[in-house]
C-alpha cells in the first residue's frame, strides 16, 4: 500500500500455558509426542526452496533415550555450502526491497502459526531433540519464539521511525533510509534454546537481509521443523537457507566469501573469539565490515546477603541452576553465599536438590530430563570425579550419573572452601553449581571476590532483604553481568522486559542502526527486581504424569 502509513501491531507477550491435569494444551501435546516418537524422518538440507539429499547421513537421537534415532540429518559438503551462498544473494535483491510490511506479515503469520497449529508440533520436538520438560519447552520453543517475531517485526518499524533526522533546515527535507545488509548473514544457532535458533536467522531476514543457517549439531531436528514453519507463513525461497553441516568448515568458506556480510552466533566464549579472529583474518577478501554479533557465556553466579529470604533464596537455587539440566546460558552454576544463611538453607537445599525427580520428559512429573549429548556428560563426570578427589571441595548433593539409557545427570551441589576453585570459575553448562560460603562481616570483600574472580557471566543475582546491601550489590557488581536480578533467580529474562547488553566477555556487538551506534560505546545491563519471588522448585504442570 503506497499511499498508506502503517502501524506493526503493538506486540504482547504470549501467555504461558499451565499444561495442567485434563487441559486441552496437555493432550495434544502428549499425542504429538508419541506421534513424532513413533516415527523416523529424513531431514534435507534447504537451499533456496529446494530440499537437498547429499547421502552425507548424521543422525538426531533423543538425549535421555539416546538409542531411539529420531531422524536421519544430510550434512552439506563444500558444494552445498557454495550454494547456498549463492542461494542467498540471490534471494537478496527481491527481498531486500520487498516493502516492510510485507516482510513483518510472514514473521507475524509465523507467529500465528506457532502459536496456534503449530505449537505443541515444535514444542514436542524440543522435547524429544533436546530433552525439556513441557514448561522449558513452553517459555522457550512456543512462547519466547512468537515474542521475537512479534517483538522484531514491531522493533524493526521503531527502527525506521527514530532514525529519521529530528532537524529539517527551511527549504530542507533529511531523510535517513535504514538499508538491509548487502550480504548474507551467517546464523550459528545453539542447541539449548528453539527459540534462539528461530531468531538468529530470522531477525537479519525481517531487516530485508537474507541469511544462511548452521543449526546446532544437537537440535538439527527441531531446527528443521522451524524451517517448515518459516516456508508455510511464506518466507520466499532463499531468505533463509537451512544448512546442517560441520561448524568449522562452513566458517572456512563462508568468512572467505566476499559477500559474507555479517555472522549471528551464540554458544561458547573461546568459540566466538575463535570466529572473530577469523573473520578478522579474512578481512582483505571481504566486500564491506562485517556484522560482528553474538551471545556467549556465561558464569553465572547467585549472591546472598546474611539477610537474604531463605525459602525463597532455596528454591531460586534450584530452579536457576537445575531447570533444564543446567543447560541455560543464563542458569547459576556458582553461589556465594552468607554463612549465618547457609546454616539455616544447607539442610533444606540439599534435601530439595536430592529430591528432584528426573527422566523422560513425556512424564511429566519430572523436573529435569537428560543433559545433550556424551561430551556433557563426560564433562560433568569429570568435573564431579575431581570435587570427591579434592581437598578442597567436597560433593554434598547428588553426583550420580548414569548414560546406559540416556545422559543422566543428577542435580550436584559442589561445596568448596576456595573461591577460585575449578567449577567457581570455568563453564560447566551442566546441572553442577558450586557454593562458597562466607562471612557474614566479609559481604564487601567477597563482592569483590566475585567481580574479580569470574571471567564473564551472562546473569547474575543478588538475594537481600537490607536495601543498603541491594545498592552496594549493584554497584560492586556493575559490570559482571548483562542481565542483573534482585531477589530472583537469573534465568527469568523475558523478550520486551529484559533485552541483554553483554558483561566484558560475554556479550553482543550490534551495529543495527544509528542510534545504536551509541549502544556500541557503553556497556548496557538491564535490572529485574522481584518482590514475590517463588519458595518451592516445583511447577503445576508436575501434577500428574
Amino acid at each position: 500500500m503506497p499511499n498508506a502509513v502503517l502501524n506493526v501491531p503493538a506486540p504482547t507477550n504470549e501467555p504461558v500455558l499451565g499444561y495442567l491435569p485434563g487441559s486441552p494444551e496437555k493432550a495434544a501435546l502428549k499425542a504429538e509426542i508419541a506421534r513424532q516418537a513413533a516415527e523416523k524422518i529424513e531431514v534435507p538440507l534447504i537451499i533456496g526452496g529446494r530440499e537437498i539429499r547429499t547421502g552425507k547421513l548424521d543422525t538426531a537421537v533423543v538425549p535421555h533415550d539416546h538409542k531411539h534415532v529420531l531422524a536421519d540429518i544430510h550434512m552439506a559438503g563444500d558444494e552445498e555450502i557454495a550454494s547456498a551462498a549463492e542461494a542467498a544473494v540471490k534471494a537478496h535483491g527481491e527481498w531486500s526491497r520487498m516493502p516492510y510490511e510485507h516482510r513483518a506479515a510472514i514473521f507475524l503469520k509465523a507467529a500465528e502459526l506457532l502459536a496456534g497449529p503449530w505449537r505443541s508440533k515444535i514444542n514436542a520436538a524440543t522435547m524429544l531433540n533436546q530433552s525439556k520438560t513441557c514448561h522449558q519447552a513452553e517459555i522457550d520453543a512456543a512462547c519466547e519464539l512468537i515474542d521475537f517475531f512479534r517483538f522484531n517485526a514491531w522493533y524493526m518499524t521503531q527502527l525506521y521511525e527514530w532514525n529519521q533526522p529530528p532537524i529539517q533546515p527551511h527549504g530542507i527535507w533529511n531523510q535517513v533510509e535504514t538499508r538491509p545488509i548487502e550480504g548474507f548473514i551467517f546464523a550459528i544457532t545453539p542447541f539449548n534454546f528453539s527459540s534462539i535458533a528461530g531468531n538468529l536467522p530470522s531477525s537479519p531476514a525481517i531487516m530485508g537481509t537474507t541469511a544462511i543457517w548452521k543449526p546446532s549439531h544437537s537440535a538439527q531436528y527441531s531446527g528443521y521443523l522451524i524451517m517448515k514453519l518459516f516456508q508455510e507463513a511464506g518466507l520466499p525461497d532463499g531468505v533463509i537457507n537451512f544448512v546442517p553441516g560441520k561448524a568449522s568448515r562452513m566458517c572456512e568458506i563462508l568468512f572467505a566469501n566476499h559477500r559474507f556480510g555479517g555472522i549471528h552466533y551464540t554458544g561458547s566464549t573461546a568459540v566466538f573469539r575463535k570466529i572473530w579472529h577469523n573473520i578478522a583474518s579474512n578481512m582483505d577478501k571481504l566486500r564491506d565490515y562485517p556484522r560482528i554479533v553474538g551471545e556467549t557465556g556465561g558464569k553465572d553466579y547467585i549472591f546472598a546477603h546474611s539477610s537474604a529470604d531463605r525459602e525463597a533464596l532455596t528454591a531460586a537455587i534450584v530452579r536457576g541452576a537445575f531447570e533444564y539440566q543446567g543447560q541455560k546460558c543464563s542458569a547459576a552454576s556458582r553461589c556465594y553465599i552468607a554463612k549465618s544463611v547457609w546454616n539455616d538453607i544447607r539442610d533444606d537445599l540439599v534435601q530439595q536438590t536430592d529430591a528432584i525427580k528426573m527422566g523422560d520428559p513425556a512424564d511429566f512429573t519430572n523436573f529435569m530430563g537428560a543433559v545433550i549429548h556424551q561430551d556433557a556428560f563426560d564433562m560433568s563426570k569429570a568435573f564431579i570425579e575431581r570435587a570427591n578427589a579434592s581437598g578442597e571441595a567436597d560433593v554434598i548433593a547428588g553426583g550420580d550419573l548414569d548414560d546406559s539409557t540416556g545422559f543422566f545427570v543428577r542435580p550436584t551441589i559442589i561445596l568448596t572452601t576456595n573461591p577460585k576453585y575449578e567449577s567457581m570459575v570455568e563453564e560447566i553448562f551442566t546441572p553442577i553449581v558450586t557454593i562458597f560460603v562466607y562471612d557474614d562481616d566479609k559481604f564487601e570483600e567477597t563482592l569483590k571476590l566475585c567481580d574479580e574472580t569470574g571471567e564473564y557471566a551472562l546473569t547474575g543475582a543478588i538475594w537481600a532483604q537490607d536495601r543498603e546491601a541491594i545498592i552496594q550489590a549493584m554497584d560492586a557488581l556493575r559490570y559482571t553481568a548483562g542481565n542483573f536480578y534482585i531477589n530472583d533467580k537469573p534465568t527469568g529474562a523475558v523478550v520486551g522486559q529484559q533485552p541483554f547488553g553483554g558483561a566484558r566477555a560475554s556479550g553482543t556487538n550490534d551495529k543495527a542502526g544509528s542510534w545504536l551506534n551509541l549502544v556500541r560505546w557503553c556497556s548496557p545491563r538491564t535490572i529485574k527486581e522481584t518482590f514475590a519471588p517463588p519458595t518451592d522448585y516445583a511447577y503445576p504442570f508436575m501434577q500428574e504424569a
